[in-house]
């Protein structure tokens, strides 16, 4: 697996630097499996939280942050050496009445080459049932933001 130059479309969704540090190395010194939904993770943390939807003293800003994972799925496309900074560019696919998928990659520094690539489903709980629960207009909305167009 080597990195080539594409041409990458981020006209929509949302871009954001993501470091990779010295533990997210696996021994032979490139980005270890694992830690791409971690780094996922982190990013679709701070764009929520910038937009109000985070947790405060460990209490849930909205009902909208109680969500569970429902689908992961990636593609490693060229393997990340090394420490320093990638980027990250997500959008939503799909909103549903409880759920919402994302497509998301990483990108070289440079966003010319993408390293992996792949698709996020989650669905909106009731916190007191864990039933699927519909999205709030607000949530509907930053989410709308950055669809795919």
């Amino acid at each position: 697996m080597t990195a080539t130059t594409v041409a990458v479309d981020l006209e929509s969704g949302h871009l954001t630097s993501s470091p990779v540090h010295f533990d997210d190395l696996d021994a032979m010194g490139i980005v270890h499996n694992a830690r791409y939904a971690l780094m996922l993770e982190r990013g679709l943390t701070g764009f929520w939280a910038e937009h109000g939807l985070d947790f405060a003293g460990g209490r849930p800003s909205s009902p909208d942050v109680f969500s569970a994972v429902r689908e992961f799925t990636i593609s490693y496309l060229a393997p990340v050496t090394g420490t320093g900074e990638i980027a990250l560019h997500f959008w939503i696919e799909r909103i549903g009445q409880t759920s919402a998928v994302y497509g998301f990659r990483f990108l070289s520094a440079d966003h010319r080459a993408v390293h992996a690539e792949g698709r996020r489903a989650i669905v909106k709980l009731d916190p007191g049932t864990l039933r699927p629960a519909p999205w709030t207009d607000h949530t509907r909305t930053v989410a709308e933001s950055i669809a795919r167009r």
